[in-house]
């Protein structure tokens, strides 16, 4: 039987805990190890069966044989969780966003180009049957030329949210409403339409201020590279519950709007002389229990880590991805810098 890919987990939250449960379900996988500056107690992560360590170092030393390291620390740790990992020479699989600064993520890349290792990214929205129909339908220019997209991300994070004492709603961990609620977005606009120009944008904390360092809501303009104009309207201040993550295109042979709450749903198709397909089902929702976030893709990225290190397949979202992900945001806070 071919050798198993070995895991080893750092960060033993919500998401950390989706990561081991995904490694587990694969027969060509194996969770190695756990860790989290948390005691066990707290994490409730022993039920996995597996040595849990308190130190991303703790996890390296005493688990030599370790291929890969899912990093599902705080946002801020990320960069330096990755670097010890490579510094290792492991495989990485890193949560969004892959760090705060475009800065880190070079040296991220760098390091993976040094010692010959793999960045894996996590942005599973890129497996939503409709975010891949309209990737299809642009690249094969069923659209025509593209005037249009606006992107709408509208969803409630509030005192169930941001709990007292934790790393969410800091500047440091969390870095800001685009990095942890709505990179997964940005991500599928840049997948589709390429990278941004031409920015500016309004932004504002209207009732958040007791709870995070940042700002709540923002209106965003620019100008795609590859042609065409587009918007961002985003917000975390909805009343009570998500709303929708929508993206809406228009384009010379025709307009779509892929919405829901998780932009899971072909709302709208018109498009010249197209029939509509019947696209596969939408995975469902994280339920976190007080709030919800993306969709529960994460077994396609463990099956794509898989698949790529036995050399099957390639990376769905590499490191340079994951870069200009983290390099578009910190573009549009530039502006909020700016204004302040």
């Amino acid at each position: 039987m071919d050798q198993k890919i070995k895991f080893g987990v750092v960060g033993c939250g919500h998401i950390g805990k989706r990561h081991a449960e995904m490694i587990k379900r694969y027969d060509e996988a194996e969770l190695v190890g756990l860790c989290d500056i948390l005691p066990v107690s707290e994490t409730k992560a022993d039920t996995f069966g597996v040595p849990y360590y308190n130190s991303i170092d703790e996890l390296l030393k005493s688990s030599p044989e370790l291929d890969v390291i899912s990093v599902c620390s705080p946002n801020g740790l990320h960069a330096s969780h990755a670097l010890k990992a490579l510094d290792h020479k492991k495989h990485i699989v890193c949560e969004k966003p892959m760090a705060l600064t475009t800065n880190d993520c070079e040296k991220i890349i760098f390091k993976a180009l040094q010692v010959h290792k793999n960045v894996f990214c996590v942005m599973q929205n890129r497996y939503s049957p409709p975010s891949a129909w309209l990737k299809n339908i642009v690249e094969q220019g069923v659209l025509g030329d593209i005037f249009m997209v606006q992107l709408v991300c509208y969803w409630n994070r509030d005192d169930r949210y941001y709990k007292q004492g934790g790393w969410k709603g800091t500047p440091d961990l969390d870095g800001g409403t685009l990095f942890t609620q709505f990179s997964h977005f940005i991500d599928i606009m840049y997948w589709v339409f390429g990278d941004i120009t031409d920015i500016s944008g309004r932004f504002a904390d209207f009732n958040h201020k007791k709870t995070t360092a940042f700002e709540d809501s923002g209106i965003v303009s620019f100008r795609f590279i590859n042609g065409g104009m587009g918007s961002l309207n985003y917000s975390t201040s909805i009343y009570d519950k998500n709303m929708e993550s929508s993206i809406t295109v228009i384009g010379s042979q025709g307009t779509v709007k892929i919405g829901g709450q998780y932009m899971n749903q072909v709302e709208y198709c018109h498009i010249k002389d197209y029939e509509m397909p019947e696209l596969p089902p939408s995975g469902s929702e994280n339920d976190y229990g007080t709030y919800k976030g993306s969709a529960a893709n994460h077994h396609f990225i463990i099956e794509n880590v898989i698949n790529t290190l036995k050399g099957r397949t390639s990376i769905t979202t590499n490191a340079l991805e994951g870069l200009k992900v983290v390099d578009i945001i910190e573009r549009i806070y530039e502006l909020n810098k700016i204004k302040k």
